[in-house]
């Protein structure tokens, strides 16, 4: 698998970004699709709304937010298939996961990396 990063969606566009997805259910405010430049949008990935406001980015809830966040991952309806493209964009090149959060340590791009860091080539395929 090649280099995948991680990035806040409002940071400048660079060009070793390689492709460009937007792993947030919700649209950042303020940011236009020119501006994001992004390939696709991941949205299938993203924590459910309940965990998301359960979490609320507080570093106390991480370790059970990432507990349940791996979980919806790995058996959440509709997941599935975005996590294969995502792996396959992975094989192909860098992937740049990006994010609205301020919280650049506690936020669910981290943990969604981490995740397909640890895939094995045959898991999503």
């Amino acid at each position: 698998m090649s280099k995948i990063v991680i990035k806040r969606i409002y940071d400048d566009v660079d060009g070793s970004d390689g492709t460009r997805v937007l792993v947030d259910r919700l649209w950042p405010r303020g940011i236009s699709k020119e501006k994001a430049n992004i390939r696709l949008w991941a949205k299938e990935v993203a924590p459910s709304t309940e965990l998301r406001k359960w979490f609320g980015h507080r570093p106390e809830l991480y370790l059970e937010f990432k507990e349940r966040y791996l979980n919806e991952l790995r058996t959440g309806e509709g997941k599935h298939p975005k996590l294969v493209e995502l792996n396959q964009l992975a094989r192909e090149g860098t992937l740049t996961l990006l994010y609205g959060a301020k919280n650049t340590v506690y936020n669910h791009a981290q943990v969604l990396k981490e995740e397909l860091e640890r895939l094995d080539d045959n898991v999503y395929k």
